[in-house]
C-alpha cells in the first residue's frame, strides 16, 4: 500500500503532465477566466488587504491580477520564502521590484514590508490540483499549509478545470480552502 506521500507524489507527476499539455493560448485564456471571476468576489470586493502568489510558469499567471489588485488601490502582499517551509507576507507596491527567488518564483525583496497575517483579509492560495471542496495539492514544501494554519481571512483556491480531481489524499496538517474559483466560476 502506497503512503500518503507517495500517492501526492503520483498524482502531482499526472497534474503536472496534465498542465504540460495545454497549448500556450488555452492557458491564458484559462488564467484570463479565472482571473476574471476571482475579480467578480465579495472577498475580492470588500479586501484592503490581498495576499497573492506570484504564479511561475507552470502555475496560473497571477501577474494581471496582481496589476489590478494595485490600479484598485489595494494594499497588495506576496510571498517571500525566509526558510524551508515558512513564508512572510510582504508589501509590494510595484511588480517590477520582484526578482526569482525559491524555487524560481518571483519575490520582493528582502527589506519590502512585512504584513501579519491577521493584517491580511483574502489570501489567493495556488495549487498543484484541488478537488471542489477545497482540499488542495499543493508543490510539497507545506509553505501554505503554514501560512493557512494561522491565518483566520477570506481565501479563494485558484485551480484550473482540468487540475481538479475527485479526491485529494489528505494529511492531518493540510488545511482545505472553502471557496475554488476555476474557469467556470466559483466552487464550493
Amino acid at each position: 500500500m502506497d503512503t500518503i506521500q507517495q500517492q501526492k507524489a503520483a498524482l502531482r507527476r499526472e497534474l503536472a503532465a496534465a498542465e504540460r499539455t495545454m497549448m500556450p493560448e488555452e492557458k491564458r485564456l484559462s488564467d484570463s477566466a479565472i482571473l476574471h471571476h476571482v475579480l467578480n468576489t465579495q472577498e475580492y470586493r470588500r479586501a484592503h488587504t490581498v495576499f497573492a502568489f506570484v504564479g511561475r510558469a507552470d502555475e496560473i499567471d497571477t501577474r494581471p491580477l496582481l496589476e489590478q489588485i494595485l490600479a484598485d488601490g489595494k494594499r497588495l502582499c506576496v510571498p517571500l520564502c525566509t526558510a524551508p517551509g515558512v513564508m512572510e507576507c510582504r508589501e509590494v507596491r510595484d511588480l517590477t521590484v520582484l526578482r526569482p527567488g525559491a524555487y524560481g518564483i518571483s519575490e520582493p525583496p528582502d527589506n519590502a514590508p512585512a504584513v501579519p497575517p491577521e493584517c491580511v483579509d483574502l489570501a489567493i492560495i495556488p495549487c498543484a490540483g484541488a478537488a471542489a471542496d477545497g482540499r488542495r495539492l499543493g508543490r510539497g514544501g507545506g509553505y501554505y499549509d503554514q501560512f493557512l494554519a494561522q491565518y483566520t481571512g477570506d481565501a479563494l483556491l485558484l485551480c484550473r478545470e482540468r487540475l481538479l480531481c475527485p479526491s485529494i489524499p489528505q494529511e492531518t496538517h493540510d488545511i482545505r480552502v472553502p471557496a475554488v474559483v476555476t474557469e467556470q466560476g466559483r466552487l464550493e
